[in-house]
């Protein structure tokens, strides 16, 4: 009874599985065949895969160009602050004075290479020209007579340059006398604060009483010096003429001007406001401008004081026609050394 028990436990176990298998293979195959049709799909439209990775680089893209163009806005505005800078630079340069002596060299250059050249052309022309000298025929000149000469009834009596200042003497020499003392550094304005030397009262005598007023000096060795002497001149002619004249300094260069300036307002007491076109001391880098100041003080019966610097070598000749002016020679040494080439 057992065994047949047995086998139809047996027999009812492998009827489950099998059923059991079929159940499984049916639900198996609708799942397969949709992989199948996703698949198939998949490959007859590839761009859907695609799609999902092209708009990422395309947002990279977008990303990176905004970087570059932010960049490049960044770079414009660099390029234009560093033109505006550069602009700003060389306009300093053309206002300061490295950049005026830089222009004015470069132009006395060029018009040194082509006054050479003229002067080569000149010579060359010069040497192919026939010179043939005249014949020198000399006849006897009316003036050659013998002619009375009429006494004239009125002779002018024309005074010698010496004794320009000799009525002020007296005065002149009280303020030699004053300079010779203990200097006074709280004098007043326009009065000399320091005291001279034995050697710059002789010049100052010199000038005063053997030249009139009209001369040169020899230079006393520095600028300070001879801007000394000056402020005592200037200090007797303030005694004499008071506010009545004028002194006008002429020095080719801005630095000598500025030496000039800083020590007669050392000496006398002034200050900036005292140098200046209608103040009492006026400096000059060229004669020019002197020469015109000095014509419209005497037109306005003002008296013009030239003093010109140890450094210049040349003066002009419309400055000797003044009645007072004081140059200082200055020696070999001390204009090279003004120059730089010592």
């Amino acid at each position: 009874m057992e065994s047949e028990e047995n086998l139809s436990r047996e027999k009812q176990d492998s009827e489950l599985n099998i059923s059991l298998k079929k159940s499984s293979s049916i639900n198996n195959t609708p799942q397969k065949q949709h992989e199948k049709l996703n698949k198939s799909q998949n490959i007859i439209n590839p761009e859907n895969n695609h799609k999902p990775s092209n708009t990422q680089t395309q947002s990279f893209i977008d990303i990176a160009l905004k970087d570059l163009q932010r960049s490049r806005e960044q770079l414009e505005k660099e390029l234009e602050v560093l033109s505006q800078k550069k602009v700003q630079i060389d306009n300093e340069l053309k206002s300061s004075f490295t950049g005026q002596s830089d222009a004015i060299a470069r132009k006395v250059k060029g018009f040194q290479e082509y006054l050479t050249g003229a002067l080569q052309d000149l010579a060359n022309s010069a040497e192919q020209l026939e010179l043939v000298v005249p014949p020198v025929i000399v006849k006897p000149s009316p003036l050659d007579e013998n002619k009375k000469i009429e006494p004239t009834k009125e002779q002018e009596v024309i005074s010698a340059v010496s004794d320009t200042f000799k009525p002020d003497e007296t005065l002149i020499r009280g303020c030699f006398s004053q300079f010779r003392e203990q200097p006074d550094f709280y004098a007043e304005p326009w009065k000399l604060r320091r005291s001279l030397e034995s050697i710059d009262l002789e010049i100052l005598e010199d000038w005063f009483f053997s030249m009139g007023g009209r001369g040169a000096q020899p230079s006393r060795g520095s600028r300070s010096k001879n801007a000394l002497v000056a402020a005592g001149i200037i200090a007797v002619l303030g005694e004499l003429y008071g506010e009545q004249f004028q002194t006008l300094v002429l020095a080719s260069q801005p630095e000598r001007l500025g030496e000039w300036r800083r020590c007669l307002q050392d000496s006398l007491g002034l200050s900036r406001e005292d140098f200046g076109p209608n103040s009492g001391i006026v400096l000059f880098e060229r004669s020019d401008g002197l020469i015109e100041r000095a014509d419209r003080l005497e037109e306005r019966g003002e008296l013009p004081l030239i003093i010109i610097d140890a450094a210049e070598i040349n003066v002009e000749i419309p400055i000797l026609q003044f009645p007072i002016w004081l140059a200082f020679a200055g020696s070999p040494n001390e204009i090279y050394e003004e120059d730089g080439l010592i």
